[in-house]
C-alpha cells in the first residue's frame, strides 16, 4: 500500500483499487471512440478524480481529501441536466448502440463492480464517504452519457423485450 503496510493480493482493498484502474482504463477506451471533446473533457476529469480515490484508498486511515464534495455535486448536476435532454425510460434498456455508448456501458458496469467493493470495504475500514457517494453517482452519470451519445447519433435505443 502507499504507507508501505503489505496485503495480500485478495485483500478487499486491493481489489478495489485494481477494479478503480479498470474502470479508468475503460473510460480512457470510451474517450478514444468519443468525438465531444466537451465529454471527453468531463470524461478525462473522472480519470483524475479516480485517481484521487485510489491514491487516498491506497494510504489506510489518513484523511488526504482529495475528492472534493464538488466533484459530486458536478456529477449530479451532469447527470439531472443531460437527462432533462433525454425522454423518461419506460423499460429497462440493452447496453450497446454506438460505439462510444457500448463502452460507457461497459464502464458503467465496471464502475459498479467497484462501487460493491468499496461498500464491502467500507464494513471493515475506513473509507470517506465521499468515495463512496462519488462511485454511486457516477454509474448514474454513465448510464446518462451513454443515452446521451445514441439520442445525439440518431441511433434508437433497444428496450429490454420481458415477454421473450
Amino acid at each position: 500500500l502507499g504507507n508501505g503496510e503489505r496485503v495480500s493480493k485478495s485483500h478487499l482493498i486491493i481489489n478495489l483499487l485494481g477494479d478503480i484502474d479498470e474502470l479508468n482504463s475503460q473510460i480512457g477506451s470510451a474517450i478514444s471512440s468519443c468525438k465531444s471533446s466537451l465529454i471527453s473533457s468531463e470524461l478525462q476529469s473522472i480519470q483524475q478524480d479516480l485517481f484521487n480515490i485510489g491514491g487516498e484508498l491506497s494510504i489506510p486511515d489518513v484523511e488526504m481529501n482529495l475528492l472534493k464534495n464538488s466533484r459530486i455535486t458536478w456529477l449530479e448536476q451532469s447527470t439531472n441536466e443531460y437527462n432533462q435532454m433525454l425522454s423518461p425510460m419506460k423499460e429497462f434498456i440493452l447496453p450497446g448502440g454506438t460505439e462510444l455508448s457500448s463502452r460507457l456501458h461497459i464502464v458503467r458496469a465496471e464502475c459498479r463492480s467497484a462501487e460493491r467493493k468499496i461498500v464491502s470495504l467500507s464494513k471493515v475500514e475506513y473509507v470517506p464517504k465521499e468515495h463512496l457517494k462519488y462511485l454511486n453517482r457516477l454509474s448514474d452519470y454513465l448510464f446518462t452519457l451513454a443515452r446521451i451519445d445514441m439520442k445525439k447519433s440518431g441511433t434508437s435505443e433497444l428496450s429490454w423485450d420481458y415477454k421473450k
